[in-house]
Parts: C-alpha cells; structure tokens; sequence
C-alpha cells in the first residue's frame, strides 16, 4: 500500500488483486453468492476512494476489515431490493442466520458507551491486538483494555438479565 500510495501503479495492481481474494472470501461467508463478486467490487472501489486515509505504518488489513464491514453493512440494509428468494444460492443456505446475528450483536454493542463498544469490536470482532486498537482509538493500552473488561462485563450482565428463567 505505501509504494502503491507513492505512485508504483504495479504494487496497486498487485494490492486491489490481493484484496480482491480477501474481500472475496470476508462477503463469502456473509452474503449470498449471488451478491459477492458486486459487494467485492464495491469495497475495491471504496479502498480506491478512501486510499488517502490509510496511514502507512497501521496493518493495512484491519483498515479494509472496516471498509468491508461497512460495505457488508449496506448490503445488509439493501438486502430486500438484491435478494432473489427463488434462486438457487439461498435455497440450501440457513437464510437469516447470518444476519440476525450481525443485527443482535450490533444491538448488544449500541448499549455500551462508544469507546467500549468501539475497542470491543476492533480487538474481539476485528482481530486487532491491544497496541493496535490503542493506536487506531487514541486511547492508552490500559485504556483499551479497561473499556474491553468493563464492556464485556456489561453485556454479560444485560444477557443475564434478559435470559429467560429456566
């Protein structure tokens, strides 16, 4: 990415070439089949767009994590104008499950205050370590790691107490 950022149009081919197969793989296993080759050309295309915010020296991975997700994002939300209930992609595949999940988790994590929610989903949901998501929050490692502990703690007990009584 940083040679491509200086202008090596080879090292950005071969960049959009790898992120192609990643990205291909990261809507594979979240949209049906029949949406994946737009939702990959759509987040290349968003990297395309969003190059200049990329800060050499952060993991290149984890900025297009984000990018898919939210491109992911979208195409959950549009998902009624894409999906085809006949065709033979969705058939065999569990329809919502995917998706609820994503939905439920989403809610869980609305009911943190943001900065927990936020080094929550770039270190557990993400993959980033503690350093990274310190770096990409601005908050202290001890910070990230408060926020994760508090927030997890926080969503165990909302769990809890919304369980129904076996």
């Amino acid at each position: 990415m940083r040679a491509a950022l200086d202008g090596d149009q080879a090292a950005y081919a071969t960049l959009l070439h790898g992120l192609g197969g990643w990205l291909r793989g990261y809507f594979r296993s979240r949209l049906p089949a029949s949406a994946v080759d737009d939702a990959v050309q759509e987040a290349l295309i968003a990297v395309h767009e969003k190059r200049h915010t990329y800060r050499p020296g952060l993991p290149l991975l984890p900025w297009v994590a984000a990018i898919a997700r939210y491109k992911w994002i979208d195409w959950l939300r549009a998902m009624p104008r894409h999906e085809d209930p006949l065709a033979d992609d969705l058939a065999d595949a569990p329809r919502d499950a995917p998706v609820q999940a994503a939905a439920e988790l989403d809610a869980l994590l609305a009911r943190l205050k943001p900065a927990q929610a936020r080094v929550i989903r770039l270190v557990k949901l993400q993959g980033f370590s503690v350093a990274e998501a310190s770096r990409t929050t601005g908050q202290s490692e001890s910070l990230v790691k408060v926020n994760i502990h508090r927030g997890l703690a926080r969503l165990s007990r909302h769990v809890r107490e919304a369980a129904p009584e076996a």
